[in-house]
């Protein structure tokens, strides 16, 4: 797993979110799909991400689905992402088996990370490092412990938080395997620029 982490945005206008998740899969590889809609009922989520799989699906992209451990059951979807407040990761993994992925938030907690590998993660997930415009948190998370994690994590390591391809590079020189990012894309000018710039973050190491 190497590259942009494309996660989606809380939009009720499923064709629209669509529309331009497709433009950003066409423009590059994507190393994974989030779906992330924090204020969606059961109906509109399950359309969203029924709809999501299928567009991941076509393009060969792993999709994964945020919190919702059930729903990635119902849809065989490709794994799931845990924040700090979500089920265990070992009890998910027991769930889910050894075959889906499953990505852990550890902000900027390295104990957490460890615990997390440990555990089964698949990756771990650091940040923020920048004021969001999309998610609130304390912008805590030092560069520096992604120099921690080149010596101790054995699974990729993922970059959140406020992610431009300007400021995430630093963080990929620094051995971060992917960049998660909503905003920069969803909405950037250009959807097929903006992933041409996250990408080309890694195509030039």
């Amino acid at each position: 797993m190497q590259g942009l982490y494309l996660v989606t945005p809380n939009w009720d206008d499923t064709s629209r979110l669509l529309q331009l998740t497709e433009q950003a899969m066409q423009a590059a590889p994507i190393a994974l799909l989030q779906y992330r809609h924090k204020d969606a009922g059961p109906v509109l989520r399950y359309e969203q991400a029924h709809a999501l799989l299928a567009l991941s699906r076509r393009y060969r992209v792993p999709f994964i689905i945020n919190d919702h451990v059930d729903l990635c059951t119902d849809l065989d979807a490709d794994g799931v992402h845990l924040g700090g407040t979500d089920a265990e990761v070992a009890q998910v993994r027991m769930k889910l088996g050894q075959q889906k992925i499953i990505g852990a938030s550890c902000y900027g907690d390295m104990p957490r990370a460890l615990s997390a590998q440990e555990a089964g993660a698949s990756y771990v997930a650091f940040g923020g490092f920048y004021p969001s415009r999309v998610k609130k948190y304390a912008v805590t998370t030092q560069p520096a412990i992604l120099d921690q994690a080149r010596e101790v994590i054995r699974v990729p390591t993922v970059v959140i938080g406020g992610m431009t391809p300007e400021n995430a590079a630093p963080l990929v020189a620094r051995g971060a395997h992917m960049v998660a990012a909503i905003s920069s894309v969803y909405q950037a000018e250009s959807v097929g620029e903006a992933v041409g710039q996250f990408q080309s973050l890694f195509t030039s190491q």
